[in-house]
């Protein structure tokens, strides 16, 4: 080390020698860096600390990285009085909360979802901002070892209403295995251990607004206009074509009080539609209150009859006392149907859509899109022998997907169906062994549709597609038709495969008990493997969550056009081989 460094490493060292031992700390970012934890005075730290770092900034430009930090103590003790920040409550939040009905002191834990957040205006709201937002939470079901999932039906789901300072925050993570929310839990109680105390309630303004697009709101306000409009004018149509049907029958004095009668049904409707377009708007109250005055109108009729039948002297009608002292039978009902003649627009409006579309919109799945797609090109003129031929030489592949729930039989079925027809295949398979190569290939570029449980066997597009390819064993020579015994993972994966044409078939069960049942034989002969971490129970109630659904995917998919409840085997058996000859139409 030359002279000159030496001078300054012993110059750093005489300072730092000199400083009282509770003025500074040492420590280092990269090489050195300096923070006061604790001073007794001020002024002589300070003016040390600026020596020190002129000493180090000038003396060595190796030491210019040198971060140094003064914290006064009183910024040092609020940096200990600081409270962590509160999270601010979001539509979706797990949260958790009491039910003070549960028979406990505390009253009993709960765990759910926040679904609304709504401010309350009933009660003052209070410095510290309490009793300003209401809570609405959806329970969830407790499905043990800290797991709590929702509800699957909505008749058993929960609601409950806290007070925003009444529930707390959890942290919650998605076990998409168990199809549920982890969320930790105290020793011992297994009560959820929330992350924060409560909610952020002094800085929380409201849910965030959404954007309304005026563009949209213009739009659906003259569909709403076109509407009532609409109504209103058939209404008017109605009445009119009752009064003419009414003097043909009954003669000019009926078919009048059936006019009245209408008018009075489409000014019934003119007043209501003054209570909808208010909705909503400041003028609320006073259009719910003007709308009122369409009750008064078949009062109205009914006093005009009667009115103009006590004028008439001798021709007066009513004859008999009694119930209708005033107005006969004939006269009421007139009035009465010339009123509720408005409803018929209403209904007509509902079963328009029906009776004006083809069948092909009630048919489900891909035979009904086919169908209303033979409608439109049918509509624009297209010759439908050049689409008859096209389609016979498309070369789509027919496939036969087989699908539905866990334990419903449907692969007893598909095999029956194998077994009494050779026109029916199943598709090609690749197979680890006699092909490693191949299924490495396939498998790295993720174009396996399903590989089988134990991993041997994977089946890809082309093994579906192929399949129905080879030469037919039957001795007319009928084309082949794949079928495919799929889940609904694998059915979900079948309707985006390009080339085929899918005939689809669900198979189910009427009873979600029965569901249960043939799972719990399944589970306890060992046929579902059960991992340490769980129980038969808790394996149960996944399966059965996952049936629920799977259920709902092949209700609403649209890709099914038929379905069979599989109560009997040779019932269910009969019904798939009808579905199954739809396959060579």
């Amino acid at each position: 080390m030359s002279g000159g460094g030496k001078m300054r490493a012993l110059l750093l060292l005489a300072l730092i020698l000199v400083l009282p031992s509770n003025g500074f700390s040492f420590t280092t970012s990269n090489t050195v860096n300096l923070k006061t934890v604790a001073v007794h005075n001020p002024v002589t730290t300070m003016s040390r600390y600026t020596l020190a770092r002129t000493l180090y900034t000038h003396t060595s430009p190796t030491l210019t990285a040198l971060q140094m930090a003064y914290i006064p103590p009183e910024d040092a003790e609020k940096a200990k009085t600081t409270k962590p920040k509160l999270p601010q409550p979001k539509i979706g939040d797990v949260v958790r909360y009491f039910d003070m009905d549960g028979g406990l002191a505390e009253g009993q834990v709960l765990v759910g979802k926040i679904s609304l957040i709504q401010p309350i205006r009933s009660e003052p709201t209070s410095e510290d901002g309490t009793n300003k937002w209401l809570v609405e939470i959806n329970e969830m079901e407790d499905v043990g070892d800290g797991y709590y999932a929702d509800y699957p039906s909505r008749k058993r789901r929960k609601c409950a209403l806290r007070k925003l300072e009444e529930i707390a925050p959890v942290p919650a993570s998605f076990v998409r295995t168990e199809d549920a929310y982890k969320i930790p839990v105290e020793r011992g109680t297994n009560r959820p251990l929330p992350s924060h105390a409560s909610y952020d309630l002094i800085g929380y303004e409201g849910p965030a607004a959404v954007p309304i697009n005026q563009d949209v709101v213009k739009t659906d306000g003259e569909k709403y206009g076109k509407i009532k409009y609409d109504l209103i004018r058939n209404s008017a149509i109605a009445g009119a074509a009752g009064a003419i049907v009414a003097q043909l029958v009954s003669g000019s004095n009926i078919a009048l009080i059936y006019a009245a009668g209408a008018f009075a049904g489409v000014a019934y409707l003119f007043f209501l539609g003054i209570k909808t377009d208010t909705v909503g708007s400041e003028d609320a109250k006073l259009g719910s209150n003007v709308s009122n005055l369409r009750f008064v109108f078949p009062g109205l009729v009914l006093v005009g009859v009667a009115l103009n039948n006590k004028m008439s002297g001798d021709s007066n009608p009513v004859s008999t006392p009694g119930m209708f002292s005033t107005v006969t039978p004939q006269q009421f009902g007139a009035a009465m149907a010339g009123f509720l003649t408005y409803r018929v627009p209403l209904f007509v409006s509902q079963l328009s859509p029906v009776i004006s579309e083809s069948a092909a919109d009630m048919v489900p799945g891909s035979a009904g899109m086919a169908m209303r797609l033979a409608q439109d090109a049918k509509n624009r003129g297209v010759d439908m022998s050049l689409l008859e031929d096209k389609a016979a030489k498309d070369g789509l592949t027919t496939v036969f997907l087989v699908s539905g729930p866990e334990a419903t039989g449907k692969t007893t079925l598909v095999n029956k169906l194998l077994e009494s027809d050779s026109r029916f295949v199943k598709p090609a398979l690749v197979d680890r062994i006699a092909d490693a190569v191949k299924f490495e290939r396939l498998q790295q570029r993720g174009e396996f549709l399903e590989v089988d449980q134990s991993g041997r066997y994977g089946l890809a597009k082309e093994g579906v597609l192929e399949a129905a390819g080879q030469p037919s064993d039957s001795e007319n020579g009928e084309k082949k038709v794949v079928v495919v015994d799929a889940d609904v993972e694998l059915a979900k994966k079948m309707v985006n495969v390009s080339g085929a044409r899918l005939v689809g078939v669900w198979i189910g069960l009427d009873d979600l008990d029965k569901f249960e049942s043939r799972l719990k034989t399944k589970i306890s002969s060992g046929m579902v493997p059960i991992p340490e971490d769980e129980t038969e129970d808790t394996v149960l109630r996944a399966k059965i969550r996952q049936v629920v659904k799977d259920i709902e995917f092949g209700v609403v998919s649209g890709v099914f056009e038929f379905t069979i409840l599989n109560e009997d085997v040779d019932d269910s058996f009969k019904q798939l081989k009808d579905a199954a000859s739809y396959c060579f139409k």
